[in-house]
């Protein structure tokens, strides 16, 4: 099946500027929309969009506010919430793509799974799935995986946003460079067991995430050092309204030596994307 790359522009409610991809597919059954995870640009879900839109679903990618294509020319000085990436970006990329008339679903990645309780038009989705989302809480991590990741809270990242006025994390080779909003509510939302839902600057996410609908499956790997199955369990159950079901997947049953957090969309997950496709189709009726 033959499908066409196409990049597109879109504003946010507040006036900010995004830059997405349409993988369209002829035909198309249904538009996925990818919401990715934290510093992740829009380019590296590229194979699992050809991929998809070769199977009859039209794919969004999309970058962010800050990041990839998205980004301002210097993140010094810039100023946002965590939370905006899905309640002004995502929500935006929504309500875009809902003017097309097809059943939109949600394939999240990580920070992606947190995204679906953010927004306010959640009720545009019919389903979604989820690759890698977890609570955040290094008690969740293993004990070696938590050491580092304590480290770069305490001691790495305070360094690095002093120094340049956001996190760089491109100078350790970690991925993209995040704001220095993002950094500062991951930071202290990672303090906590159930990560903001039990942050008491935020009383109001409970009943938020309480009141979204849409079904979805969530899937870890059990080597997924940053959002293990326990850490998924811990923030899936927050969705109190929505059907959902869990799984874990092994890098035996890929063929591979390992998935961790960003494994699911390189090419050696591939056997992992008919499931997707095949949850999707189930729910689209």
């Amino acid at each position: 099946m033959t499908t066409q790359q196409q990049q597109f522009r879109l504003t946010a409610d507040d006036g900010y500027p995004l830059v997405g991809t349409l993988y369209e597919a002829p035909d198309a059954v249904a538009i996925i929309i990818v919401a990715s995870a934290t510093g992740v640009p829009q380019g590296f879900y590229r194979r699992f969009a050809e991929y998809a839109a070769g199977t009859g679903f039209s794919v969004v990618t999309f970058d962010y506010r800050g990041i990839g294509l998205s980004a301002p020319d210097s993140l010094k000085g810039f100023d946002m919430d965590y939370r905006d990436w899905a309640r002004q970006d995502l929500q935006a990329v929504l309500q875009h793509m809902s003017l097309q008339g097809l059943p939109l679903c949600l394939l999240g990645h990580s920070y992606g799974g947190h995204a679906l309780g953010l927004l306010q038009n959640h009720h545009l989705l019919k389903v979604a799935y989820f690759f890698g989302m977890g609570a955040g809480w290094h008690g969740w991590m293993p004990k070696a995986e938590a050491f580092k990741v304590l480290l770069m809270w305490h001691l790495v990242a305070p360094v690095l946003t002093r120094w340049q006025g956001y996190l760089g994390w491109s100078v350790l080779g970690m991925g993209e460079d995040l704001p220095l909003g993002v950094y500062q509510q991951w930071k202290r939302w990672c303090r906590y067991r159930h990560y903001f839902f039990d942050d008491p600057a935020y009383p109001e996410l409970k009943q938020q995430f309480a009141s979204v609908t849409t079904p979805f499956k969530a899937v870890s790997a059990i080597d997924d050092k940053w959002a293990p199955p326990s850490s998924r369990d811990a923030f899936v159950q927050h969705y109190r309204a929505s059907q959902f079901s869990c799984a874990e997947v092994t890098p035996s049953q890929l063929g591979c030596k390992q998935v961790g957090h960003m494994g699911y969309f390189r090419s050696q997950a591939q056997p992992l994307w008919p499931d997707v496709l095949a949850f999707f189709r189930e729910h689209l009726g």
